[in-house]
């Protein structure tokens, strides 16, 4: 019997899936544009659909809604984040040297792309079981994928001086997961550049908070939570 329909039709479903791989990035690169442009808030899935060139409803056949398609919008900026940190890490193999870079890096990253630091904390402001409802397993995965990579490389650093006595640290998973959620909400300060405080009793006073700043206050944050005092035993 004659193999050729199966191989054609196997060569089909290939062309096919290559071809929804393709119009899924499309779409996705058009969302980031847009996040890059406008913002998260302003970008809506009638822009997205008109800048890829295709119907909304084209969107929903590739996403399960808004929500999976602005996250994986977020793998793509923490897939750039993951590279960023890798390169400050490299750059030396002390600890805590290796913290205020790793640092740094994060901060400079944020500022320089306020929409990721937007996407990030829409998707983290959505309880847990309500995102796992909106996003697909292999959405999810992948998502899962990009922040644990970048968790990876702060954890690494955090472990790293634990084992050489710089750090005190119990669980250096949970301090890299605790570092990278404040550090979101403290580049949003960053981004409003406004820091309120009192003239008098009752009376606000706005003033003006610097990049530079919100870099010193995460790098002595960072630096504070991992000097704990040691444990005994």
């Amino acid at each position: 019997m004659s193999t050729e329909p199966t191989q054609g039709t196997t060569a089909g479903s290939g062309g096919a899936a290559a071809r929804r791989r393709l119009r899924e990035a499309e779409i996705i690169s058009a969302t980031r544009r847009l996040f890059d442009e406008r913002g998260v808030r302003d970008a809506q899935i009638e822009d997205i659909a008109r800048a890829v060139g295709i119907n909304r409803a084209i969107i929903y056949r590739h996403f399960t809604g808004k929500e999976e398609l602005f996250s994986l919008t977020l793998v793509q900026y923490l897939d750039e984040l993951r590279v960023a940190l890798e390169d400050a890490a490299a750059t030396t193999v002390e600890p805590r040297s290796q913290l205020v870079r790793l640092v740094e890096a994060f901060v400079g990253y944020g500022l320089a792309h306020p929409a990721f630091v937007d996407c990030a904390q829409s998707i983290m402001r959505r309880p847990g079981g309500d995102l796992l409802e909106e996003v697909s397993e292999s959405a999810m995965y992948r998502l899962g994928q990009a922040i644990g990579g970048c968790l990876s490389v702060l954890t690494r650093t955090i472990e790293s001086g634990a084992a050489s006595g710089d750090f005190h640290v119990d669980d250096p998973a949970l301090l890299a997961n605790m570092l990278y959620a404040s550090g979101l909400g403290t580049l949003q300060l960053g981004r409003v550049a406004m820091l309120v405080s009192e003239e008098a009793p009752g009376v606000p006073r706005i003033s003006r908070v610097t990049a530079e700043q919100v870099r010193d206050h995460m790098v002595a944050t960072a630096l504070a939570a991992t000097a704990g005092a040691p444990t005994t035993a």
